[in-house]
């Protein structure tokens, strides 16, 4: 049934409050704002009781889809379930009730906690220290390329260029860009995997740094990384790690047993707080030992004293790149990551990424067969398939296949990313998901393999059970290039 906007619920004179009568003396306005300023009429709000308000707010709430509601099997997003403890420990008075300009003495807890994620997530990657400045992955990106960028300067190195792989993440070249690197792309082999020949060919003194993502958003893992980092610092260039897939690799292999010198987290998505919808995420970044100067400020820091040990805010870092946001983070994803870390445990963190691998591979297993499947398994936490078979035959895109799954109540995988990927969907369903949840998910895709072969129209004019029908893409397609010439 379709909801009705609450303007068409209001009727005159159903009020959902009721206020006191008002005993303070009344001023006339125009001792209070000048007269260009006062409403000449009010507003038009609408008139509903409480009831109401509160059943069309649950109705809408329904036709959301949210990961307490299904599976979201993103690929290279990572849509875990987020455990309700996390929301908690947010909420407790001493966390939910500190204002960030309260003097360093009155935020002793706070100062510990963000101290003590800092030196988990080093821990857990492998780096020498993290900042948890970052507001989000692509931020995260963007302090890791300045503080490469930092490095050559202080070395009296200008170098103009930063390699990125062609399976990147489009905010990796973006990030490189708007730090005022020219990008060089880099090809992946027929395996997948970064191109070495074609890596040696464009590494030369310009290069700054390549951009990896390891395991790659094929979901498979880089299996000469050793190889790439030698011929990488043999250059005299760095080695960053956009930490999107991190969820295949803890407690199992560290970035920085690895050489790499930058490594951006997601905190929203390896560590189980809550996002999509545009936020809130949280990028930190660690880094190794020669990059601890250029650090954002300000740097918490640990002092101990006879009495114990007390917390404070370090600005005074000379070679510091700056801050890179407002105050200290995002303060409340980083309560929940906090709480996810100290939950798990290491063995608990490592069954995390065990269990992310398994439930990929035994949904691959599943599937494989009934699309195509560019690249070999077996795959870590994430795999892409290729809906080329189902286009080229029957004339059912991928876009197609997406709009369909949500007549069986899922959310769609990523769709064509990677871009070396031809109708590529890519699908994540993290260690979360259940078998019985997995195998609902996999009946469904096998379910929409079939009708591309016996009903195509079916997958074509889909979706039919959604409170919203297909939309009409061509005629929005016009209407925005005619908005947005070029």
């Amino acid at each position: 049934m379709r909801e009705q906007l609450i303007f068409d619920l209001s009727r005159e004179g159903r009020k959902g409050y009721s206020l006191a009568v008002n005993d303070i003396p009344e001023l006339t306005p125009q001792k209070v704002l000048p007269e260009k300023f006062l409403r000449t009429r009010l507003a038009d709000l609408p008139e509903v009781p409480e009831s109401e308000v509160v059943r069309h707010f649950i109705r809408l709430s329904n036709l959301n889809y949210h990961v307490d509601k299904n599976m979201y099997p993103l690929g290279s997003c990572t849509m875990k379930y987020n455990p309700k403890i996390n929301d908690a420990v947010c909420d407790l008075p001493g966390f939910s009730e500190l204002h960030p300009l309260q003097p360093e003495e009155t935020v002793q807890g706070a100062l510990q906690m963000m101290y003590e994620l800092s030196d988990m997530l080093a821990e857990i990657a492998g780096m020498a220290a993290v900042t948890l400045q970052p507001a989000a992955g692509a931020h995260g990106e963007l302090t890791g390329i300045l503080l490469i960028k930092k490095y050559h300067e202080a070395r009296g190195s200008k170098r103009t260029k930063l390699l990125v792989v062609d399976s990147a993440h489009g905010t990796n070249p973006a990030s490189a860009a708007i730090a005022g690197y020219s990008i060089v792309s880099v090809k992946s082999a027929d395996d997948g995997r970064t191109d070495l020949d074609d890596l040696s060919e464009k590494l030369d003194k310009e290069v700054a740094a390549i951009m990896l993502t390891n395991p790659n958003t094929i979901g498979l893992f880089e299996k000469d990384i050793l190889m790439i980092e030698r011929m990488v610092h043999d250059n005299g260039s760095l080695l960053y790690m956009d930490g999107a897939n991190m969820n295949a690799l803890l407690g199992i292999t560290r970035p920085g047993d690895m050489g790499f010198d930058v490594v951006h987290y997601n905190l929203h998505k390896s560590f189980s707080a809550p996002h999509g919808g545009g936020g809130p995420g949280s990028g930190p970044v660690g880094v190794s030992e020669k990059l601890i100067p250029y650090l954002p400020i300000p740097v918490v820091e640990k002092i101990d004293t006879p009495d114990g040990s007390i917390y404070r805010l370090n600005n005074a870092c000379p070679e510091s790149i700056g801050r890179m946001m407002n105050f200290y983070g995002n303060f409340s994803v980083l309560i929940r990551a906090y709480t996810y870390i100290r939950m798990l445990g290491a063995d608990g963190l490592r069954r995390v990424s065990e269990n992310a691998i398994i439930n990929a591979n035994y949904l691959l297993s599943r599937l494989y067969q009934s699309y195509d499947l560019p690249y070999p398994k077996p795959v870590m936490h994430e795999f892409c398939l290729s809906g080329d078979r189902q286009k080229k035959q029957h004339g059912v895109k991928t876009l197609d296949i997406a709009k369909r799954l949500l007549d069986y109540g899922f959310h769609a995988p990523t769709i064509y990313f990677p871009l070396i990927v031809s109708e590529a969907l890519m699908i994540e369903p993290t260690e979360t998901e259940t078998k019985e949840t997995l195998d609902l998910f996999a009946d469904a895709m096998l379910s929409i393999a079939n009708e591309a072969e016996t009903s195509p129209e079916l997958i074509i004019s889909a979706p039919e059970n959604t409170p919203v029908k297909r939309l009409d893409e061509a005629h929005a397609s016009r209407q925005l290039n005619i908005c947005c010439p070029g």
